[in-house]
C-alpha cells in the first residue's frame, strides 16, 4: 500500500491519539496537531521522519487556516480528520456563557473552519477524504449534554451538507459516530459545570454514574475504533456515517425509530397547512 499522508487534529490522547499510532506504524505520514507537545514526545522520537506535531488551538481559526495550509504545502493530504472536542455534563441552567461559547468554538465552529480551510486544497489537488468525528450523540439526545449535543448535531448537518457539495470533485465526506469508549474523553478530560442542588436526584445529573469508572467501564475499544474508522477511508463511495459500537448503533436505530413514527402521525397536520390543490 502507497503511504498515505494524514492530517488530524487533537493527536495528544483518545482516538486522535490511538489513529497517529496506528497510521505511523504502518507506515504513513501523520501532521498531528496537539496542544501539549509533551504529551507525543514518543511518538516524534519514534517517527522522526513520518511524524509533526504542530501545536494548535482550534478555537483560534487564523491559525487553523494557517496549519492546513502549511500542512498542504509539503505536499499531497490524503485525508483531513477533525478530530478535536471534548465533553461538558451539565443541565443546560447550569452551565456558563463561557462554557456554552468554548465548546462551540471548539467542537463546531473549530471543526467547521478545519474543514473549510481543506476543501480549496483538496480540490486543487484532485480529490481526498474528510473524517469528522462526531459520536452517537449527534443522532441521540441525553439529558445533562445539550451543550455537547448542539455542537455534535450542528456538525453532523455541516458535514453532510458538505459531502453531497463536493462530492464531483472527487472529495469524500464520513461522519463517525462511536459509542462509549475507554478513552479521555469520559475518564480525564471531560469537563462538568458548577452543579446545582436542584438538579440532585434528576436525569440531568445522571451522567455522573457514567464519568465514574467504579461504575463500569465504557464498552468501546479504542484501538478497534481506530482501526475501522482507518478502514473508512478506503471504502468506495465513502461512507457518509460511520456507527462505532454496538450500544450506539442500538440507540441510534431506537431513537430513529421513534423518531419516523412520530413524523408519520404528523402526516394529516402538516398537510393541513398547505394550500388546497389548484391554489
Amino acid at each position: 500500500m502507497t503511504p498515505r499522508t494524514w492530517l488530524i487534529t487533537g493527536v495528544s490522547s483518545g482516538f486522535g491519539h490511538a489513529l497517529a499510532t496506528r497510521l505511523l506504524e504502518r507506515g504513513d505520514r501523520v501532521v498531528g496537531t496537539v496542544r501539549t507537545p509533551d504529551k507525543v514526545t514518543s511518538l516524534l522520537e519514534k517517527h522522526p521522519d513520518t511524524f509533526t506535531a504542530p501545536v494548535l488551538d482550534v478555537t483560534d481559526t487564523a491559525a487553523v487556516r494557517k496549519t492546513v495550509d502549511e500542512s498542504f504545502a509539503g505536499g499531497r493530504v490524503d485525508v483531513v480528520v477533525s478530530n478535536a472536542g471534548y465533553g461538558l455534563f451539565g443541565a443546560a441552567e447550569e452551565l456558563t456563557d463561557a462554557q456554552v461559547d468554548h465548546i462551540i468554538a471548539t467542537n463546531l465552529t473549530g471543526s467547521i473552519t478545519l474543514i473549510r480551510a481543506a476543501l480549496p486544497h483538496l480540490r486543487a489537488q484532485g480529490g481526498g477524504r474528510i473524517i469528522q468525528l462526531s459520536s452517537y450523540g449527534g443522532q441521540v439526545a441525553f439529558p445533562g449534554n445539550s451543550a455537547y449535543h448542539a455542537t455534535k448535531w450542528g456538525i453532523e448537518g455541516f458535514a453532510e451538507a458538505v459531502a453531497q457539495e463536493v462530492a464531483g470533485f472527487g472529495i469524500g465526506v464520513t461522519i463517525v459516530e462511536p459509542g462509549g469508549a475507554r478513552t479521555e474523553f469520559r475518564y480525564g478530560s471531560a469537563r462538568v459545570a458548577d452543579l446545582m442542588d436542584a438538579y440532585d436526584g434528576t436525569p440531568a445529573h445522571a451522567f455522573q454514574a457514567m464519568l465514574d469508572p467504579a461504575g463500569g467501564l465504557a464498552p468501546g475499544d479504542p484501538q478497534r475504533m481506530a482501526a475501522r474508522i482507518i478502514e473508512s477511508a478506503d471504502a468506495e463511495p465513502a461512507p457518509l456515517r460511520l456507527v462505532l459500537g454496538s450500544q450506539a448503533l442500538d440507540s441510534t436505530i431506537d431513537v430513529l425509530r421513534r423518531r419516523i413514527d412520530g413524523f408519520e402521525s404528523q402526516r394529516e397536520l402538516a398537510a393541513s397547512t398547505d394550500f388546497p390543490p389548484g391554489e
